[in-house]
């Protein structure tokens, strides 16, 4: 459950907030059931990020590029790199990209350039959020001189992949709750439901054990 420092923008609380559950939310930007999860979990963020969750709760954003959505992997590049420019909006971005989502199907970008997918994501991050343009777009310009050595992202990309792999991932949303997928949690959840099983196995911490 350990995230690089890099990261801490994907985290929900704090970095130096002691914390005592881990809940790690594997999503594909491009996935109906990723949106559905976030955009009920969302909200309730300010709630969770303060008392009685503050201290004893963290949630964790887990890129989950699905390959059978060909744009999955541009959209997640893009929303890393905005990370690395402006980590305290990461949230914020996400749900914007979550929100637009349907822009990035298979339709819309069936005939687009990569890049000039590339260029709607920077654009809205810079009319959006105010982030400035370099920071995203050189991030995601492709480098080398041979012809298929990616991006700046690439080498982060396959860091989160592999991650998904060896935590054996394939359904997005899926749900880690303390190192172990948790199949009892629904991407058709209500918000209501969230707070209860929240308050069952973080307030009342019934059983759950921190694998640390």
């Amino acid at each position: 459950m350990a995230l690089p420092p890099d990261y801490y923008a994907l985290k929900s609380a704090a970095p130096s907030v002691p914390t005592v559950h881990t809940i790690e939310l594997y999503l594909d930007y491009v996935c109906p059931f990723s949106k559905k999860m976030f955009q009920t979990l969302y909200p309730l963020l300010p709630k969770l990020r303060s008392p009685p969750y503050a201290d004893k709760l963290q949630i964790l954003f887990r890129p989950q590029i699905q390959p059978w959505h060909p744009s999955s992997l541009l959209v997640h590049e893009a929303a890393l790199a905005f990370s690395h420019a402006m980590p305290g909006k990461f949230w914020e971005f996400s749900a914007k990209l979550f929100e637009v989502q349907e822009e990035y199907f298979d339709e819309p970008t069936a005939v687009e350039p990569r890049e000039a997918t590339y260029r709607r994501l920077v654009e809205m991050a810079t009319k959006e959020f105010g982030v400035g343009w370099n920071p995203v777009w050189n991030a995601l310009t492709l480098t080398g001189t041979h012809g298929n050595e990616g991006n700046f992202m690439t080498n982060e990309i396959k860091v989160w992949v592999k991650r998904g792999r060896q935590m054996g991932i394939h359904v997005s949303p899926t749900v880690v709750v303390n190192g172990v997928i948790e199949d009892s949690i629904s991407s058709s959840w209500t918000q209501e439901q969230w707070l209860d099983w929240l308050a069952k196995n973080v307030l009342e911490d019934k059983g759950w054990i921190p694998f640390y």
